[in-house]
């Protein structure tokens, strides 16, 4: 199996989630803390490789959620300073094994990639569980 540098945010509920899915995979784990990583700008941008500007940013991230960000109305570099300066905005996990890199958690997408076991999972893990309150919302809300 794969040995996966995994870039969360601590304590989110659903990094929680994929991380114990790759585990129970039989993948071996390397945590890393997204927030506090000193992103260089090459290292960051080969995460999103050919992927649109729209996708690297985390949809659930209060100045997105406001309307403050608009990531369709940035260039790659606007795009690559702002995720750089304020972490939370970078859609997560961030994973990488050997030279291969994912953003998100489709999960289709991990299975092909690295694979998964084949645990029934209904919610979708890429949307925070929490709404605009600190609340939990039900599981697959």
């Amino acid at each position: 199996m794969a040995v996966v540098v995994f870039y969360e945010k601590p304590g989110c509920i659903n990094n929680t989630k994929q991380k114990h899915w790759l585990r129970e995979s039989g993948h071996e784990l390397v945590e890393k803390n997204l927030l506090t990583h000193d992103w260089q700008t090459l290292e960051l941008r080969q995460f999103f490789a050919e992927l649109p500007i729209t996708q690297w940013f985390n949809p659930s991230a209060p100045r997105i959620k406001s309307g403050e960000i608009n990531p369709a109305q940035l260039d790659a570099e606007q795009a690559i300073a702002l995720l750089q300066a304020e972490p939370l905005l970078i859609r997560r996990p961030l994973m990488q094994v050997g030279e291969s890199r994912m953003v998100g958690f489709d999960q289709q997408a991990v299975d092909c990639w690295i694979g998964l076991s084949r645990q029934e999972q209904t919610a979708n893990l890429e949307v925070c569980a929490r709404n605009g309150n600190g609340t939990m919302r039900p599981e697959g809300k």
